[in-house]
Parts: C-alpha cells; sequence; structure tokens
C-alpha cells in the first residue's frame, strides 16, 4: 500500500529516502555547501557522514523523503529536531534540498509538502525554517507558498563566500498548532 504522505506525479515520485540514495543525497548536498549559502556549512561532508545524519534522523522517527525522476534522485527533504531540549518536542526544523538540474519544477514544494503532512500525522505541531541567507528568495517564497510566515532576521550571524549572510527564520503551524495542548 502506497503511503498516503507521498504523493507522485508523471516526472518524480516520492518515497522514504534509503542507504541507497546516499550518494546522490551527498552530491547534491555538496553542491549546496560547495555553490551556495542554504547551508554554512564550508566544507561538503562525505558519504559516510551523511548517511550517519540519515541514519540520525531515521531513528528518531523523522520523514526523510526523496524525489525520485526514474532512478535519479532530484531531491530530498526531512524533518529533525528544531532544538535537543524537551521543550521543544513538538517543533521540527525541515530542510530540503533539490539538485541543480530539477529546481523550480516544483520539486522543492512536493518534497516539503510531503514532509510537512508527515510531521502533522506525527503529531508535531509547529514547524521552523531556518533559511540562510535573506537572498534565498527562492527558500523563502517555497516556504511562504506553503503557509509559512516571516518570524524573525537574524542579521550577519553566519560568514561565507567572503561576505556576511543572515539568517531567516519562519515558521507554520502543524494540524492544531498551539490551539490545543499537545497529548504527552
Amino acid at each position: 500500500m502506497r503511503d498516503p504522505f507521498l504523493p507522485n506525479d508523471a516526472a518524480t515520485t516520492l518515497a522514504p529516502a534509503s542507504i541507497a540514495h546516499i550518494p546522490a543525497i551527498t552530491a547534491i548536498y555538496a553542491e549546496a555547501v560547495v555553490h551556495g549559502t542554504a547551508s554554512w556549512e564550508l566544507d561538503p561532508p562525505d558519504a559516510a557522514e551523511m548517511a550517519r545524519r540519515m541514519a540520525d534522523v531515521q531513528g528518531r522517527g523523522y520523514p526523510y523523503l526523496v524525489a525520485l525522476a526514474g532512478a535519479t534522485v532530484a531531491g530530498y527533504a526531512y524533518a529533525s529536531a528544531y532544538r535537543p531540549r524537551p521543550g521543544y518536542r513538538f517543533t521540527v526544523e525541515d530542510s530540503v534540498y533539490v539538485a541543480p538540474g530539477w529546481q523550480g519544477q516544483g520539486i522543492g514544494r512536493r518534497l516539503l509538502a510531503a514532509v510537512i503532512d508527515a510531521t502533522t500525522a506525527l503529531g508535531y505541531r509547529q514547524m521552523i525554517a531556518v533559511i540562510g541567507d535573506s537572498a534565498n528568495t527562492a527558500s523563502i517564497a517555497l516556504h511562504a507558498s506553503l503557509g509559512f510566515s516571516h518570524a524573525g532576521l537574524l542579521r550577519s550571524v553566519g560568514f561565507k563566500h567572503g561576505r556576511w549572510l543572515d539568517g531567516v527564520l519562519m515558521q507554520r503551524s502543524l494540524g492544531e498548532g498551539d490551539a490545543t495542548l499537545p497529548a504527552g
């Protein structure tokens, strides 16, 4: 039976990420680290580290998805803990990365929508987007299109590619949000 939180279309299929996807996930992330500002890492992690990170996310019960165009990984997304302290246990942070040749085709939107649906079904109440660089208008627009609102701007808190970077915080409620108390 197909997971209802993993919508599909003719061009791509969303699926849970597996170890077989690690080489492509590593390459997509390396491109973002080396050439972009979505991640503030300076050196791309190797496949073993990316596999460790994915196993950690999945081991904690969070969704970690890939968008597949045939056997090609066009992008990936996941949710993870926003902060480690127990008071934040109903809040998650999202991450979305799309391969350069696949950007602008709605893949990031489908991935993020699926992560939102999956985390809502798991009982989380808030999702935070921590967007590297206020000039990252594509990520800001993606999040806004899925109901995120601007929650804050951290000016010049990062430095990469020879310039200061802002951190943009966006937030959206999941499920009942803060309208009711969570169970547990």
